[in-house]
Order: structure tokens, then sequence, then C-alpha cells
């Protein structure tokens, strides 16, 4: 599939710093102009000592959940590892991975944030822009933000607020387990992220697509480490 490039990834942090906020003014909030049945999920992995990132990505049709397709990449960290700045360091293999897919998906869920983000632009919402597709970031932990108490129960959650304003959702995905950051990415809006997240749930507390994608990337790494 085609990329949008939109800048250069070889930028100090305060050039970093504004490119994130130029493009967070250029995120579309609404939900999905057409019913989505091919979801994405995508996932990095990486290794202490080695400078390579490593990138899947597993196309899921729902709500079916059926493999359609999955693609890999490895490349060199450019980016140093710094909080709020990922996308500068993961994006770029990402996309390389997006680039193999022969099937261009409906949605696409990250495992990172969306505009639940210091200035509007986490993983999900950068990666959004460059592949122009609607984009949920489903993060694991909270990177910015304020909520209510959640409840217990599966699908119950609380809106995440950042500098007072709607962000996210912080969603309870399986009873009794820890919730999932969910923020809107790009061409998405907070509820028809948390209904996208909630059709690709399964008995695991990571919506489908991410999950698989995890398990792809790591085992896509150990392999190309084991060729070393």
């Amino acid at each position: 599939m085609k990329i949008n490039y939109l800048h250069q990834w070889n930028v100090g942090y305060n050039e970093a710093s504004a490119i994130q906020k130029k493009l967070a003014a250029t995120l579309k909030f609404i939900p999905p102009e057409r019913k989505i049945r091919l979801v994405a999920g995508a996932d990095i992995s990486s290794k202490k000592g080695d400078d390579r990132l490593y990138a899947s990505v597993v196309v899921l049709r729902i709500p079916e959940m059926e493999i359609i397709e999955s693609r890999s990449a490895v490349l060199k960290a450019e980016f140093p590892y710094l909080p709020g700045f990922l996308a500068f360091r993961e994006v770029p293999v990402l996309c390389k991975a997006f680039e193999k897919l022969n099937n261009t998906p409906d949605a696409v869920i990250c495992d990172g944030h969306g505009i639940a983000h210091p200035r509007g632009l986490g993983l999900a919402s950068h990666l959004g822009l460059f592949l122009e597709l609607p984009t949920v970031g489903c993060a694991k932990n909270l990177l910015v933000g304020e909520f209510d108490a959640v409840g217990n129960e599966r699908m119950e959650w609380s809106e995440l607020r950042v500098n007072g304003e709607g962000a996210g959702a912080v969603l309870r995905t399986r009873t009794g387990v820890k919730p999932l950051y969910v923020s809107p990415g790009h061409l998405m809006d907070i509820g028809s992220s948390v209904r996208l997240v909630e059709v690709c749930l399964t008995r695991y507390r990571l919506p489908e697509p991410t999950r698989l994608a995890h398990q792809h990337v790591n085992s896509f790494r150990m392999e190309k480490q084991g060729k070393r």
C-alpha cells in the first residue's frame, strides 16, 4: 500500500515537537465513512543492545477474526527513545511493514496512543496521517491525562481527559483486569474507537489485531536475531 510521507525523520527534539504540533492541527475526528471489515493490528519489538526495530502488521477480517495477511519489516533506529516522541522512532519501520501489504485495511489499531498525548499527536495519530486511514491508539499504560474510576465489568469505561478535554476512554476489556487506554488517532472519534476495540475483543485483554501483531513481531525478531 502507498504511504503519504509528510516529513523527514532525522530531526532534533525541538523540530520534532514543532512537527507534532503542526500535524495535530490536521487530524480529523469523525466516525468512519465506510463499514470496517479489514482491521490491521500494528506492533513493534526490540531487544536491549540491538539498535534495530522490528515491526509487524496483521490484517484481520472482522467479526470472523480471520487472518488475511501479515507483513514485517526491520530497520535501524535513528531516533532516541524519548517518551512522547516514540513515533519518530517507530513509525518509520511500521511504514515499511505497511508498504508491503497487498490488502489495504479499513482501519488500524496500534499498540500506542492517539490524541491522548502531550501535544495531541501520539503514535497512532502520526501513523494515521501517513497511512491516510482511520487509526485507533490502544495502549496498555497511561501517558497523559486524568479519568474517573472505571467499573470492574467488561466494557465499562471512563472518559480520559487531557487538559480538561475528552481525549479517549479508559476501557475495561475483561472483567477484573487492568483497563486499556483507547484514543482516536485519525479519522475516528472516541465513540467509534471504543466500538472498534470492542468488536475486536475475544477472550483476551488486548484486541485481537494488536495481540496477534505482538505475537507475530516477537517471533519475527527472534527469527532474524537467530540468523545474525
